[in-house]
């Protein structure tokens, strides 16, 4: 599994917005044929903080969701409400294990 945590920091002003987005994005991505989760998760400590938690079962099906039309139109809605670049760690996925077909 090929698995991305991304680290977003949002301008105060733009959380519900960020939201709003994210919210779509996600209902989209759940609905591609190689996701297996994607989790938008905001610190309780600092709302404006986020972490994407996006699992795809491989790294071809992960780039593909980057050429979406609902990611395309997620990144460009967000580009200007960060406080700081997103940043991608991206991860093997180890457990779960995946069953074969």
């Amino acid at each position: 599994m090929h698995t991305t945590l991304v680290h977003v920091h949002v301008l105060s002003q733009h959380i519900d917005d960020f939201i709003t987005a994210t919210q779509a994005n996600h209902e989209a991505s759940v609905r591609e044929p190689g996701n297996r989760r994607f989790d938008v998760l905001q610190s309780a400590e600092d709302p404006a903080r986020f972490i994407l938690y996006e699992a795809y079962a491989t790294a071809e099906d992960a780039a593909a969701h980057k050429q979406t039309a609902h990611y395309l139109k997620w990144r460009d809605a967000v580009a200007n409400w960060m406080a700081a670049p997103r940043q991608g760690v991206t991860y093997r996925g180890l457990f779960p294990q995946e069953k074969s077909a």
